[in-house]
């Protein structure tokens, strides 16, 4: 049955729906099973190609047929995409090197069929896993990149501009944040560098999200955007520690610059209201992340565009933002003192525990003193704000 599903010549089998969607239940069953045969394979095989080599043969088999299959019409069916995306992450997973070869037509086809079929977030899911698996291979970044700028132009993607919107889309939301966390922890810094434009949109996006009220959207959001300021301050640290400008500090530099603002003021939102408390580790461990970023900057070219006076600004301009019936009385002119108070606390914090001489401090994020201040300052925040009459 497997087989005739494959056919698209065959027409006849989606004439009659009952048998149709028999056949598709058995295909997905199938495919299940293959993905159970990959986890089985999961055992340290020679490095060398063989011809006798099991695994290798069985790829040969697989892998056509599963072109095939994502090639078809059949492949709109979200329970034959879904086993489809897991046997082939399975595989990848147990015998990774083997696909090495295949990795043009293995992403060609998961991000042809996500454009295809918006509502399969698998597609981009198992795309994650390639760039986990292969992610530190030479060659391949200009191949990652272009699966990356396929997603983020897909129109479900670009439409993620409201909180609203987000919730509607929670799979996509932790599917694409996810991926792009994968891609700025997998990727070198050159690849890093040349997709500025893409990391600017995904932060953008990321940012929006965490005002989403679905808790595992929201999350994933906020682990991304943590994920990338981990990532430039780590290479900003770098390149002042060994007096290197990597081009990878620039692009994230600018990435913040121009996203800053609208970072600050969806975390202020993504405080408001009921379902605030869980993310308070999240948005404080982020402002740290950037506040530290802004001390850093102000030692460097890039004073001039991120820097502790700018990270004012914009804190105040996200405060002032807020609707007056979000703040209490006269919180709108005490608030930013004393976060920018806080702010500094914590990003001495984190600037010693990455200190230049290679010693860590026994803390990380929020476990400093002033982390946990910040912490505390933020769920104070957020505690008090429960109750905004947009958000019950």
């Amino acid at each position: 049955m497997f087989f005739q599903i494959e056919d698209d010549n065959n027409h006849s089998i989606r004439q009659n729906p009952a048998a149709y969607m028999q056949i598709l239940g058995c295909a997905t069953r199938g495919l299940h099973r293959m993905g159970i045969v990959f986890s089985h394979l999961a055992t340290p095989l020679p490095s060398e190609a063989s011809t006798d080599n099991p695994i290798i043969a069985v790829i040969r088999v697989f892998w056509p047929m599963l072109e095939k299959l994502f090639r078809s019409e059949h492949i709109e069916n979200s329970s034959l995409s879904t086993a489809a995306c897991r046997a082939l992450s399975l595989a990848i997973q147990s015998s990774g090197e083997h696909f090495e070869i295949l990795l043009p037509n293995i992403l060609d086809c998961l991000s042809t069929n996500f454009l295809s079929f918006q509502s399969h977030e698998c597609y981009i899911k198992t795309a994650s896993l390639v760039i986990e698996e292969f992610g530190h291979k030479e060659g391949y970044s200009p191949l990652f990149i272009s699966t990356f700028e396929r997603f983020s132009q897909a129109s479900s993607v670009m439409s993620l501009n409201s909180s609203y919107v987000c919730d509607q889309e929670p799979d996509l939301v932790e599917a694409y944040t996810n991926f792009a966390s994968t891609f700025v922890r997998g990727s070198n810094k050159e690849a890093l560098a040349a997709s500025g434009a893409l990391l600017e949109i995904s932060f953008q996006k990321a940012a929006i999200c965490c005002t989403a009220m679905h808790r595992g959207a929201a999350l994933a959001a906020m682990s991304y955007l943590s994920c990338f300021l981990e990532v430039g301050l780590a290479s900003l640290l770098e390149s002042m520690t060994f007096s290197l400008e990597g081009s990878f500090v620039a692009t994230s530099i600018h990435v913040i610059s121009h996203s800053g603002e609208g970072l600050i003021s969806n975390i202020l939102y993504a405080l408001l209201g009921v379902s605030a408390m869980p993310r308070v580790h999240k948005c404080a461990t982020i402002l740290q992340q950037l506040a530290a970023f802004c001390c850093l900057s102000e030692r460097t070219t890039w004073k001039t565009i991120l820097s502790w006076e700018v990270l004012h600004s914009w804190l105040q301009a996200s405060v002032q933002a807020l609707p007056a019936d979000y703040l209490k009385q006269g919180e709108a002119e005490t608030l930013v003192p004393v976060w920018l108070e806080a702010l500094t606390g914590a990003a001495s914090d984190y600037l010693e525990s990455k200190s230049s001489n290679g010693r860590t401090s026994n803390y990380g994020h929020m476990q400093g003193k002033g982390g946990r201040v910040l912490k505390r300052v933020i769920r104070e925040f957020a505690d008090s704000h429960r109750n905004i009459p947009n958000f019950t």
